[in-house]
């Protein structure tokens, strides 16, 4: 028997409610019953990203949403700033890039969070329209201060987009509160669904901004999206997952948002203070993220043989590196529908595989590590 656990930063486990959910018949949606189930599912979404703002569903990736962001928001001849520290803030670069927007691009060492006080020079030294960053960069294993962002840009007039993909309910985002203008995410991350859609939530101050914008778009077009959203959108859309999703918010608003959080940040800091118990070294120390916990390989470790047998031998999905940081770093989820058990089996795991690969611990170590930071219920 083989039982598969999935602690990546996506895609995340998906809960049995909603896995009931995406195998009922799929019913048509320009009927009152799929009505109601969206705009159930719209208040559940604010409640999620803590806005009033609408929230537009599309049938697409997380990127789908980011390049909606840019078609939406953008001229060809715009300044604009990215703020990047991994491989998804890039992704920012690389869709605007592929429009012929030419932006300014403020990289900061990959493992360190993004000084708010630098983004907010550049953006007013560059006149930047629009300022592009990332709340949780799963690439490294760090979380961007997304208030300290939005407090250096108030009363400027740069419009603040932030990739919430993998941050979104694991991680603090205030949208209203805080004053972010844009927030895009995505299903397969903390809201434990499958992948398959996104989602964008815009401030008046945006849709203002996107009036003017001369960027090709067809399927993007926020404006024929949100004017069609009664009836499901501008397209065909992903019924059933929009179905499940009615499940998963249902979970999320059970278990309470402030108390979701809380699960996440108690399952990083015990992951944290496993790893290190195990002689590993963080490749993040101060990157502070709910999501995904970042590790040095061992010297000596092959990092796609470490995953291979935590896969193959105990049914653990971890993820390695990504860019240019494969074969450098492994990354463990804690992401979504993921519980302490499973947690700690996952960590009882890593080190049995560890030790196979030559790695010297004790076996044990590192789990009850991890058990002493859940049994005082520690985030630090």
């Amino acid at each position: 028997m083989r039982k598969v656990r999935l602690l990546t930063p996506g895609p995340t486990p998906v809960p049995p409610e909603v896995l009931a959910a995406l195998g009922s018949p799929p019913i048509h949606h320009r009927t009152p019953e799929f009505h109601s189930a969206l705009m159930e599912v719209e208040e559940g979404l604010k409640y999620v990203f803590q806005t009033q703002n609408d929230v537009i569903i599309f049938p697409s990736s997380g990127t789908g949403a980011m390049e909606a962001a840019v078609v939406n928001l953008v001229s060809p001849d715009d300044r604009v700033l990215v703020a990047t520290c991994g491989v998804f803030g890039d992704r920012w670069v690389k869709i605007l890039s592929s429009y012929g927007v030419k932006p300014d691009v403020l990289n900061v060492e990959w493992g360190n969070p993004i000084p708010p006080e630098d983004l907010g020079r550049r953006a007013v030294e560059g006149g930047a329209k629009v300022v592009f960053t990332t709340l949780t960069e799963t690439s490294t294993g760090v979380t961007n201060d997304v208030k300290g962002f939005a407090d250096v840009l108030k009363g400027k007039d740069s419009i603040l987009v932030v990739d919430a993909i993998s941050g979104l309910g694991a991680t603090e985002l205030l949208q209203d509160e805080w004053g972010v203008d844009v927030v895009v995410a995505g299903s397969q991350k903390g809201l434990m669904l499958p992948p398959g859609l996104s989602f964008i939530s815009m401030s008046e101050r945006a849709w203002t901004v996107a009036k003017d914008s001369r960027l090709p778009k067809f399927y993007w077009d926020l404006f024929e999206m949100r004017r069609r959203f009664e009836e499901g959108g501008a397209y065909t859309p992903a019924i059933s997952l929009i179905m499940a999703l009615r499940e998963s918010i249902k979970l999320i608003r059970t278990e309470g948002l402030e108390n979701v959080i809380g699960r996440h940040a108690r399952l990083a800091a015990a992951t944290r203070a496993a790893v290190q118990a195990m002689g590993l070294k963080l490749f993040a120390p101060n990157g502070n993220c709910n999501s995904v916990t970042s590790v040095w390989l061992p010297e000596g470790i092959d990092g796609s043989a470490l995953t291979r047998m935590m896969d193959r031998r105990y049914g653990v999905t971890i993820a390695g590196g990504q860019g240019i940081l494969k074969g450098k770093i492994f990354r463990i989820g804690h992401l979504g529908f993921v519980d302490e058990v499973d947690l700690l089996g996952s960590l009882a795991a890593l080190e049995m595989v560890l030790l196979k690969l030559g790695f010297g611990l004790e076996l044990g170590v590192g789990v009850r590590a991890a058990q002493e930071v859940l049994m005082k219920g520690g985030t630090a």
